[in-house]
């Protein structure tokens, strides 16, 4: 009897057991969840725009009921709604019954008129055509800019008289009393002359595509004119139709010719052009223009071709004379930034360098005479956020606690009182109030997604938070996450690197692991930050599922160490990277817990480029990569980038050379994927095609893919769900499960 009733109790226990165990069950990431249900996007507060009044911002909030975006004042005191600015049911043009779906907003200096851009065409990575749209706030008018066609970064005057745009390489403004246009250039043609926007190369490496500015009292418009006529043409195919099309544009290949540069103000009052003087020489750069405090004083940034000069010139905007106030000169290069501020009191400005080793302000008089260094110290200043010139206060951001982590600091104009106002560590993006009472602080780190909260800038307190994405993490908590985990390693030389591990979760250390190492590793990058790593760190955790320890390790080259550890890579790029990211997987293979004969590499971009040297150059070390749009021969890519970092190949063929994964093709070991898309207008398709029939003449055997007319990014629809699916076999027949896999040799 006694033996009978133990025995029900024991299954009893057994049974409660195993239902609690399949209860707390986690459930397992699936790529359907990554790429095409979504179910991991965190949310965000967006549309801001701080109002003139530092005590309110706008936003939009979707009305549900009548499924519009409506503009919505918040009082910044108390994150909460005050009134309604515009109704988006209010959003109707003339001659149509739907209100316009708006994808950006733009108040006017008064804040009484609002500029709407609806049906985005995209063109390349920041360029775009859009229709574009004026709301009048008071009598809910809402007319349309321009009937000539999609218009590029139109643009309110400072006086909110007029909106200035550019369309067909030319430029244009709009009088918004009469609606009367006006055309500024007429010399603008496809693939000849530009104005008012960028070419290619200028868009891509500068990173700027609106190429026109309002003077400060908007009688000017500064705007710049590329003569791209001795650019060589690039052709792309696009696939579809019964016959392709080509596609042609200007694309400066290095050491090839480049775009002609000017710059000149048009006199909005008199209806004439004045020439800026920027020089004899027409083979350089001009990677910035700034008006100062003086609406008749312009400044010019000028660089010479190998971007290791840079000069800051101030040019009189009636007389077009321009004199050089400021010239810098490094060993390697230098680095262009939206850093430089013009003081309003006409008197001095605030400039970025890395001239004392590592990226810090300045403060200088108008003559270019130093005044004094105001941040100091073996960190970098990331960015500078603004100066507050009523209480002498600049905010700037920094990695002063760790090159891994991103904190706002406050500093007076004497270069004391330095404060820090970010506690929670990781990486903070910073949204500052114009009147500098007040700033959105966009935080995430490893692990743990974005927070948006409000604080007032003068000692970072708490206001609210706005969006604590407490949904997501809630099922994030369902889900078998692995931890991203921080650890430094020393090379062969003694140089430290950083680096993340992503270790299964049922990690057990007397068991032995395959490896994949995720890199990029191009110049002043970073892949190991104290952030949310977005849908790479999801796939990541995906392969950490199937019992993947996922790496990262930053090479030498990369940024927020200095100028030393990121100019080392110079004129000779792929060398040290590629040495940095071998060690990195052997020190991995001597660890107890790694298979070193199943160890991984995967890049995008500069990654692929680093996934293919790492197996025809790192000697049998990889047994897999992915290669995902890689540079294979830096002959092939842009002149501003690739001579940045490399000199023009007329001057350095060895530095091109002796790392090109082309010229290595016969020494590839290991199961090699490599994926492109054939519309890809920056790292192009001829990249894929070379490797492949280098590859090819070695008699090596590898896996490829093309995706047709698809850009840099591989991207669109279901195309990244696909891609991530073709990646993920590729790995477990190759690098998980090799010995059943089916992987070609």
């Amino acid at each position: 009897m006694y033996l009978k009733i133990k025995a029900t109790y024991l299954f009893v226990v057994f049974f409660c057991l195993a239902f609690v165990a399949q209860a707390q069950q986690k459930q397992e990431i699936t790529l359907d969840d990554i790429y095409r249900k979504g179910t991991f996007v965190a949310k965000s507060v967006y549309g801001v725009n701080w109002m003139n009044d530092g005590r309110y911002y706008s936003s939009e909030v979707v009305d549900e009921q009548n499924r519009v975006v409506d503009i919505v004042r918040f009082d910044v005191t108390t994150g909460q709604p005050v009134n309604t600015i515009i109704e988006g049911e209010n959003l109707v043009p003339q001659g149509s019954s739907q209100p316009i779906r708006y994808e950006d907003y733009t108040f006017s200096s008064d804040e009484q008129k609002v500029l709407f851009s609806t049906a985005h065409e995209q063109i390349y990575r920041h360029s775009y055509r859009a229709e574009y749209y004026v709301y009048d706030i008071a009598s809910k008018k809402l007319t349309r800019l321009s009937s000539g066609g999609k218009q590029l970064y139109a643009t309110f005057s400072p006086d909110a008289s007029r909106v200035a745009f550019a369309r067909d390489n030319n430029l244009f403004f709009v009088d918004l009393n009469t609606m009367q246009e006006t055309q500024i250039t007429t010399s603008g043609k496809y693939n000849e002359v530009i104005n008012g926007y960028t070419d290619w190369v200028y868009e891509e490496e500068f990173g700027f595509a609106q190429a026109f500015t309002w003077a400060p009292d908007g009688s000017k418009i500064a705007f710049y004119t590329f003569d791209e006529r001795q650019v060589p043409e690039f052709n792309m195919q696009v696939w579809g139709e019964l016959y392709p099309q080509d596609y042609r544009f200007k694309y400066p290949k290095a050491g090839e010719a480049n775009s002609v540069v000017t710059v000149s103000v048009y006199h909005i009052g008199k209806g004439q052009t004045v020439k800026m003087d920027t020089g004899t020489e027409t083979d350089n750069y001009i990677p910035r223009i700034k008006w100062t405090s003086d609406s008749n004083l312009l400044s010019m940034q000028r660089m010479n071709r190998l971007q290791n000069t840079l000069e800051l010139l101030h040019a009189n905007a009636t007389t077009g004379n321009a004199s050089v106030i400021l010239t810098e000169t490094d060993k390697a290069y230098i680095d262009i930034t939206d850093d430089l501020t013009y003081l309003k009191d006409g008197k001095s400005f605030i400039h970025s360098s890395e001239k004392d080793g590592y990226n810090h302000l300045y403060l200088y008089n108008m003559n270019g005479k130093l005044v004094r260094q105001l941040t100091k110290g073996n960190w970098e200043v990331s960015s500078f956020t603004g100066f507050d010139e009523k209480n002498d206060v600049l905010y700037y951001m920094s990695t002063e606690v760790s090159p891994l982590d991103r904190h706002l600091y406050s500093i007076s104009i004497k270069g004391k009182n330095k404060k820090r106002l970010t506690d929670v560590a990781g990486t903070h993006t910073i949204n500052m109030s114009r009147d500098f009472k007040y700033y959105l602080d966009y935080h995430t780190a490893a692990n743990v997604p974005l927070t948006v909260s409000l604080h007032t800038a003068k000692d970072g307190k708490l206001v609210k938070v706005l969006e604590d994405n407490q949904v997501l993490r809630n099922r994030l908590a369902q889900y078998d996450m692995a931890q991203q985990e921080f650890f430094t390693m020393k090379t062969a030389d003694g140089t430290e690197l950083n680096g993340w591990m992503m270790k299964p979760t049922d990690f057990d250390p007397n068991k032995k692991y395959p490896v994949l190492m995720f890199v990029y590793g191009g110049p002043g990058s970073q892949t190991v930050t104290n952030s949310w790593g977005g849908a790479n760190y999801l796939w990541h955790q995906t392969l950490a599922g199937k019992g993947v320890i996922v790496v990262s390790v930053d090479n030498r080259g990369t940024g927020a160490r200095g100028a030393a550890f990121k100019k080392v890579t110079y004129a000779n790029l792929g060398k040290y990277e590629i040495e940095d990211q071998v060690e990195a997987a052997k020190w991995l293979g001597r660890q107890p817990y790694v298979d070193k004969n199943r160890i991984g590499i995967w890049g995008h971009s500069y990654g692929g480029y680093m996934t293919l040297l790492g197996l025809t150059k790192g000697n049998g070390v990889f047994r897999a990569g992915i290669a995902v749009a890689p540079v294979t021969n830096w002959r092939f890519y842009d002149t501003i980038y690739t001579e940045r970092y490399l000199k023009k190949p007329q001057d350095n063929p060895e530095g091109y050379d002796e790392n090109s994964p082309l010229l290595f093709a016969d020494k590839l070991q290991g199961k090699l994927l490599l994926i492109h898309g054939t519309g890809d207008d920056n790292v192009h398709f001829q990249n894929a095609v070379a490797m492949q029939d280098a590859l090819i003449s070695a008699n090596k055997q590898f896996e490829s893919f093309y995706y047709p007319n698809r850009s840099h990014g591989v991207s669109g629809g279901v195309t990244t769900l696909h891609r991530f699916t073709m990646m993920t076999n590729f790995l477990e027949r190759n690098l998980i499960n090799p010995e059943t896999g089916n992987g070609q040799d």
